[in-house]
């Protein structure tokens, strides 16, 4: 029986040995924390990433490794590869840590990015605020998620303040600034690459955010058939330059038609959560397939659906699980503000009956404010 082994033991490792069971496979964990969710159902080893003792015991378990978040030190990724299959592999995992190095590759094989400048001192601050312009966003190059990380310059009279919050990062994880892009809709595309290269992506899917973590996914979302197109064309083009292998995400933000780039997940995303109840293949089981070299599964919707993130603390299961099309995701998380403990999918044969489950679901668990710009976009 192949054993899979997984960086990080959180909700997506979870989701992931969830998802294999009925392939037939085994899961080993390893997490710096000894309560982390997927430990709940798989075996773990806990010690720190770099801890090359710990990483011999985990390697001499599996048959094969992967990640469930991008921050697994890249030098571990690499001294694991020696001595096991590990994918996607540690080149991919490099360039998503590092914004500068994902902001030059995007360009570098034409996909339209937001301006950008490698930030070293306060000098270069303000001389690429000059440059750029404001407003833009002053961002570590490394380990920034859900908003974290960064300090938006709305004025020059905020470079002080930016350089302060950030600025001692310059010469340890680095720093990045960015154009700020006032975007209309986020957009995210979901795809997998084979081992043999085969590519194939689910339908492009809407996202909002509040206070940066996402909030809800709307798939397919509703855009021309051109546009939507053009983004799964820079997502296989990103894939075949990295040689990737597993799911991945490229988010993007859509402004007067036009995409730009946002950033590479190199992993399981939130955004495909939907994929679970709402495709022929999730995008868990893809990932698994991938990377064990089996043949990809069919990426094709069921219906339309909405996942809607809880994000500190579960609401009431029963309003969701009232619903036909409704399906619930407890993490096994403690509460806490801002931790993401879950997630809901809701399903449906159509737009329209779609937008009446979640205005129903809106005001049962009270969180009208959330739904209320999915509603809107099904409803035009």
């Amino acid at each position: 029986m192949t054993t899979v082994g997984i960086l990080g033991g959180g909700q997506l490792a979870r989701m992931l040995a969830l998802s294999g069971a009925p392939l037939g496979l085994r899961f080993l964990v390893m997490d710096t924390a000894p309560d982390a969710c997927a430990g709940q159902f798989v075996p773990m080893v806990v010690g720190d990433y770099r801890d090359e003792t710990a990483l011999a015991e985990f390697a001499s378990r599996i048959d094969v490794a992967t990640f469930d978040f991008e921050n697994v030190p890249a030098e571990s990724a690499q001294w694991l590869s020696e001595r096991v299959p590990v994918f996607p592999n540690p080149r991919a995992l490099g360039v998503a840590q590092d914004r500068l190095a994902e902001k030059s590759l995007f360009r570098e094989l034409g996909i339209p990015v937001p301006d950008f400048a490698d930030i070293a001192t306060r000098a270069g601050l303000d001389g690429a605020v000059a440059k750029i312009g404001v407003p833009c966003i002053l961002k570590t190059r490394r380990l920034g998620y859900d908003g974290k990380g960064q300090f938006r310059i709305k004025s020059a009279a905020d470079v002080d303040a930016a350089w302060q919050s950030l600025g001692a990062q310059a010469q340890t994880v680095g720093l990045i600034l960015e154009a700020f892009v006032p975007f209309e809709r986020e957009l995210s595309v979901v795809a997998v690459r084979g081992r043999d290269g085969e590519f194939r992506a689910w339908p492009l899917t809407e996202n909002w955010h509040v206070d940066g973590v996402l909030s809800a996914s709307l798939a397919p979302a509703k855009v021309d058939a051109a546009l939507a197109q053009t983004a799964l064309g820079y997502a296989n083009k990103l894939a075949d330059s990295l040689d990737y292998v597993g799911v991945f995400a490229l988010e993007l933000f859509c402004r007067d038609g036009q995409l730009l780039a946002n950033e590479l997940a190199p992993r399981v995303h939130n955004s495909g959560h939907w994929t679970i109840e709402g495709a022929e293949t999730s995008q868990f089981e893809n990932h698994l397939r991938a990377v064990l070299g089996l043949p990809l599964g069919d990426t094709r919707m069921i219906g339309h659906a909405c996942m809607l993130n809880w994000v500190g603390e579960m609401p009431d299961a029963a309003p969701v699980l009232r619903e036909s099309g409704g399906h619930w995701h407890d993490y096994g998380k403690s509460p806490r503000a801002g931790r993401k403990v879950g997630h809901a999918t809701l399903r449906a044969d159509s737009t329209d009956g779609l937008a009446n489950v979640l205005q129903r679901l809106g005001k049962e668990l009270a969180r009208e404010a959330q739904i209320a710009p999915v509603v809107a976009q099904l409803e035009e």
